[in-house]
């Protein structure tokens, strides 16, 4: 796809997300993505060869091959949101062997979805494109509605199945916070051990997040923490939904901040914004991925194209995107898997 399509795609956005120049945070503090990314940051960490052979795998397969971009199409919206709820409007997805034939016909980097999912093909396909199983959920059939994630499959089990990696939420800011940062913690250390890669969705849940109006679950400062904690208990790659505002610790006054998180590390463009939020994944040392968010519809490719383009210009390392891909026929998930790859793969946009 040329620049000019792209250019189409974001319509009245175009100049500010592709002429944008980063006044907060300097490109040139950044460990920015490239081919080498794994030699130049990920060698040097204590993560065993074995883990470096998997990361490689998850960086060298798919269209953004070699490129230090991933593009990931996860699917465990089935438990997270209800089968119906995920697979009615294209239900040839309650197979999961056509979830992961879209990743692969889409070019992915890997296919992220349950332990159930991924166990039923795994003999067929783990080893043609890399797996990552999601070890914990949360999940809606309990009444009335609790929102906690909860262990649903083992990493011993992952690694039997030959996954590449695995990948667990944790709710930050939940009342069971504390106890999913240890658990996944000790995941995470065993998968290590095993020479899994790690993936963490590092999300906020807490209903007193929203304030006079104004939801923060999406805020930059708080988002950043949650990163900050994400990558203490190494987590690999960490995946965030993008940023729509900041303030969150001032609005709802509780934490510590400083000042200068808004008046120098961040502004209200969007692109600042996701910039923050690589800033405290170790200045990118840890590669963060943005979620592709809910499908709305028509506009669903104009708002990939921009997701793409805001972390791409933040120095993030890539999209996970699932309902926007899988609740549409097959081929037409498969062109918007390809247009996100697409700004990834073009090289006039550049980090900002």
């Amino acid at each position: 796809m040329s620049l000019k399509k792209i250019e189409t795609l974001l319509g009245n956005r175009a100049s500010s997300l592709l002429e944008h120049e980063c006044k907060t945070i300097n490109k040139k503090e950044l460990h920015q993505p490239g081919p080498d990314f794994i030699e130049r940051v990920y060698a040097h960490s204590n993560r065993n060869n074995n883990v470096l052979i998997n990361l490689n795998r998850l960086y060298s397969h798919g269209r953004l091959a070699r490129t230090g971009y991933l593009s990931i199409l996860p699917v465990d919206q089935g438990i997270e949101h209800s089968g119906g709820a995920s697979f009615a409007p294209n239900p040839i997805f309650f197979d999961p062997e056509n979830i992961v034939t879209l990743a692969m016909e889409g070019g992915c980097n890997a296919v992220a979805s349950t332990y159930g999912v991924l166990a039923m093909v795994a003999r067929k396909y783990a080893h043609r494109i890399p797996f990552i199983v999601k070890i914990n959920h949360n999940e809606l059939l309990t009444y009335p509605n609790k929102f906690d994630q909860i262990l649903f499959g083992t990493v011993r089990d992952a690694y039997n199945m030959g996954a590449t990696a695995v990948g667990a939420t944790i709710y930050f800011g939940s009342d069971e916070s504390s106890r999913q940062i240890v658990e996944i913690a000790n995941a995470f250390e065993l998968a290590h051990e095993l020479g899994m890669a790690t993936i963490l969705w590092c999300y906020l849940r807490n209903p007193a997040f929203k304030k006079d109006g104004v939801d923060y679950h999406n805020a930059a400062d708080l988002t950043g923490q949650a990163n900050h904690i994400g990558v203490t208990i190494q987590a690999d790659i960490i995946k965030q939904k993008l940023p729509t505002n900041n303030g969150g610790f001032t609005a709802l006054n509780f934490g510590k901040t400083h000042k200068k998180v808004y008046e120098q590390l961040s502004s209200d463009h969007p692109i600042d914004l996701c910039r923050y939020q690589v800033l405290n994944c170790y200045n990118g040392r840890v590669g963060l991925i943005n979620s592709g968010g809910e499908s709305k519809g028509a506009s669903d490719l104009a708002d990939a194209t921009a997701t793409a383009v805001i972390n791409k210009r933040a120095g993030g390392q890539g999209l996970i995107s699932g309902r926007k891909a899988f609740q549409k026929p097959m081929k037409e998930g498969i062109e918007l898997l390809n247009t996100i790859q697409d700004v990834y793969l073009e090289k006039k946009i550049t980090i900002a």
